[in-house]
């Protein structure tokens, strides 16, 4: 599962990187950290957060995040059905 990770972080870095290559490793991924809202010291940035602001950072601001999107329904109706049992997916 790390290598994976390793690999997805390292492909989305590389791509958005390139569109910043006048700033250093540290410097873009503290840019990277602040426009997710993070806060804290940079050695406490998981891959997590770059890994999902890095999908999602030229996203529209609607849009599904990839990791919810499997469960998402729109409309709530369908949503509590399904959870009950009476609709089958």
């Amino acid at each position: 599962m790390k290598c994976h990770r390793i690999d997805e972080v390292m492909e989305l870095l590389k791509s958005a990187w390139e569109n910043d290559s006048d700033l250093s490793l540290l410097q873009f991924l503290v840019k990277l950290g602040q426009e997710a809202g993070f806060e804290g010291d940079l050695k406490d940035l998981g891959d997590e957060v770059l890994i999902y602001h890095l999908k999602m950072r030229d996203a529209d601001k609607s849009e599904v995040i990839p990791g919810l999107k499997k469960d998402y329904e729109e409309d709530f109706k369908t949503a509590l059905l399904k959870a009950r049992g009476i609709i089958k997916e």
